[in-house]
Order: C-alpha cells, then sequence, then structure tokens
C-alpha cells in the first residue's frame, strides 16, 4: 500500500485529475467516471470509451474499440503472473488480480518484485493493485467538480503526464533487446499509420510492429550474438598460446 507514493502512482493519481476534466466535459457524471474507473481501470480504454460514446457509436462497436484497446493488457498479465505465482496459489486469486493489471502496476510490480520474497508476492501485488484502484475511484469523484475551475490547457497537461511517463518506464524496464526493437518500431510506425489507416493504427502498429520485432531480434541480433560469441571462442586458444 505504501507503493501509493511511489513516483509511478503519484503521476497515474495527475493524470486521473485530467480524466476527471475529460469526463466533464464530455457529459459523463460523476457516478459514471468513478464506475469506469472501478470497472475499466485502464485510463486509455476509459479515453476510448467516453470517445465512442460521445460519437454516438452503437454498443457493439463501443464494445470492441475498448476490448481491442485492453489486448494489450495479456502480455502483461502473462509476463506478471509466473512471477508472483505459488504453486498453491488459487487460480481465481490470479484471476482477480489480472484486472488490476495495467501499465502503472506492471511496471511497478516488475521493478519491485525482485525484492520481494516470492511467497509474499501475491499479496503484495494486491496490496498495491486494489489501493491504487480504489484511491483512484475516489479521486475521481472528488475532483470531478473541481476540474470545471481549471484551465483546459492544464488539464490537458495533467493527463499527457501519463502517456509521457509510460513512454519513459517502458523503455528503462525492458530487459529484453525485443521489447525495446518493438518500442522503436511502434514510436515510428505509430504516428505514420494514425494519418494512412486512421482507426486501425494501433492494432496494426501493436501486431505488425511486435512482429517484426521478434523476426529482428531473433535473426538479426540474437545471431549476431553468436556469431560473436564464436568468435571469440576461436580466438581464445590464440590468447592462451600467445601468452
Amino acid at each position: 500500500m505504501r507503493g501509493l507514493f511511489s513516483l509511478p502512482a503519484i503521476i497515474l493519481m495527475i493524470s486521473f485529475v485530467g480524466f476527471s476534466a475529460f469526463a466533464l466535459e464530455s457529459g459523463v457524471s460523476r457516478a459514471e467516471a468513478m464506475f469506469m474507473t472501478a470497472a475499466v481501470w485502464a485510463l486509455p480504454a476509459k479515453m476510448i470509451l467516453i470517445g465512442t460514446m460521445t460519437s454516438g457509436a452503437n454498443l457493439l462497436a463501443i464494445f470492441l474499440a475498448v476490448s481491442l484497446s485492453s489486448i494489450r493488457m495479456m502480455p502483461m498479465v502473462a509476463s506478471l503472473v509466473p512471477e508472483m505465482r505459488m504453486g498453491k496459489t488459487p487460480t481465481w486469486v490470479l484471476l482477480f488480480l489480472s484486472h488490476f493489471v495495467a501499465i502503472t502496476a506492471w511496471v511497478f510490480a516488475m521493478g519491485t518484485f525482485k525484492d520481494v520474497p516470492r511467497e509474499g508476492r501475491v499479496a503484495y501485488f494486491a496490496g498495491f493493485g486494489i489501493t491504487l484502484v480504489t484511491i483512484n475511484t475516489i479521486l475521481v469523484g472528488i475532483c470531478y467538480g473541481l476540474v470545471a475551475q481549471f484551465p483546459p490547457i492544464v488539464a490537458a497537461l495533467l493527463f499527457f503526464l501519463t502517456p509521457v511517463y509510460f513512454i519513459a518506464s517502458i523503455w528503462a524496464t525492458g530487459r529484453q533487446s525485443v521489447v525495446k526493437v518493438a518500442f522503436v518500431v511502434g514510436v515510428v510506425a505509430g504516428p505514420v499509420l494514425a494519418v494512412l489507416v486512421p482507426g486501425f493504427d494501433i492494432l496494426i502498429a501493436g501486431l505488425g510492429g511486435g512482429t517484426l520485432a521478434y523476426f529482428f531480434d531473433r535473426y538479426v541480433i540474437r545471431r549476431g550474438r553468436r556469431s560473436a560469441s564464436a568468435e571469440e571462442q576461436k580466438m581464445a586458444p590464440q590468447a592462451e598460446e600467445v601468452v
């Protein structure tokens, strides 16, 4: 629960103040905004939900848009669960905690799990995730009326802090080269696809960029490392003879 005072959590809370302004300007009520925070949780998914609602899209289109946005959480869940699962951990507990997996919780957990004994990681993540969702839900309710007094540029800047932090955090916590390759491909392809195929840009950039990064990492980077390692092994006996 003390993780609420960490930099990732603080920046997320500031961003939810911006979300309150967005919900207010879009005609979403205080209760609806709080329900979205608790039920949907991921901030980008809520932005898509409100955007499609205000555009007059039908229910099926809204459902598909939010679902496609949330699919990006699946790799985070797949990488986080093995880090905290024990042999006796009930499946329903892991399914319940997967609701709280979003970029902030994932970055925080992956960065701090190394200092937490494996048998305590489920409780550790539950404490952080549940606290984060609960506090932000309350924060949205409190700030909903207050943000009406903010200048629009201030509310926009508050919300924009989140993607800036996410970008920096993903790059800093990327442990494998394939993650950073995919990151670079996404940064380049995202704006281009937003112009060429608006509405499908994130989907194409995610699937195409991730696939391209996988093959580049496997057949270029890893092959280069193997070649370098083989060359070092060949040079080792020669160096010993010289010595």
